[in-house]
């Protein structure tokens, strides 16, 4: 038995096993090894987690692993980040509800592939077309439009266009969009606490700009995604993704949302 005393938490050597030849996702299974931890008890509602680097030795997985499992358990509350301390178990959850992860630089990591990220368009615009039913918001009311393209392994994969109102997080217009998501900033850098998302799947057919993009024929199918994304009863982000449909498929998976006691 291993006593992080440092951390308050205990740690045998007889933890659970990565299983490398299921076909459920690395990160997945480190959630659901951690997240154990936490609801059995073993790691008490104040206690400090052991850092990135002890779970990589001790479960045999990258760095990314471990942060996209971390991220999970913060997003849905078991985990808390406390800057220049550590990380905390926040709260005791039980479980109900369903909720989608679909975020595209998780499922990048997990997958162990490597992906960029290219700034097309951020800029300030009006709430022209039907943006202004999917926010929420007046015609009147500025929105911050960011546009970009992720590539995996250099090859195009998906535009994304991202539609946030201005007075909710003015610093979308500063912050760096390319290495970081906008999910994060929203949360970190706005205090905005994303809760739930709903969202479309539906055919599409590229334009001229869109096949210059992913390097399709003009008029080429593709998958298109749409989703508005809340904060309690608000929505804070629409999103617009066009996906190739040739190249890497798009993992969606449902899991059981946590309630807070």
């Amino acid at each position: 038995m291993i006593n992080l005393s440092h951390h308050n938490v205990i740690i045998t050597n007889m933890e659970p096993l990565i299983q490398r030849e299921y076909s459920k996702k690395l990160y997945i299974q480190l959630v659901e090894i951690l997240k154990k931890k936490i609801t059995s008890d073993e790691w008490p509602v104040g206690s400090q987690i052991p850092t990135e680097d002890e779970l990589c030795k001790l479960y045999d997985v990258s760095r990314s692993t471990v942060r996209t499992a971390i991220l999970e358990l913060v997003r849905f509350g078991f985990l808390k980040r406390q800057q220049g301390r550590g990380t905390f178990v926040s709260r005791k959850i039980i479980t109900a509800g369903l909720t989608v992860l679909t975020d595209f630089k998780e499922l990048m990591l997990a997958e162990g592939l490597k992906y960029s990220t290219k700034l097309l368009v951020r800029t300030m615009v009006m709430p022209t077309g039907d943006i202004d039913k999917n926010l929420g918001v007046s015609l009147d009311k500025h929105v911050i439009y960011i546009k970009r393209l992720r590539s995996v392994d250099k090859e195009p994969l998906l535009i994304k266009e991202t539609y946030v109102p201005y007075h909710l997080c003015p610093a979308l217009l500063k912050e760096d969009v390319e290495k970081n998501s906008i999910f994060e900033l929203l949360e970190s850098k706005c205090g905005i606490q994303i809760t739930k998302a709903k969202g479309f799947v539906e055919i599409t057919y590229l334009t001229k700009e869109e096949s210059s993009l992913l390097k399709l024929p003009k008029g080429s199918p593709a998958l298109l995604f749409t989703q508005q994304i809340y904060a309690d009863d608000t929505v804070v982000k629409f999103v617009r993704m066009i996906k190739r449909p040739d190249r890497f498929r798009y993992f969606i998976e449902v899991e059981r949302k946590p309630t807070f006691f």
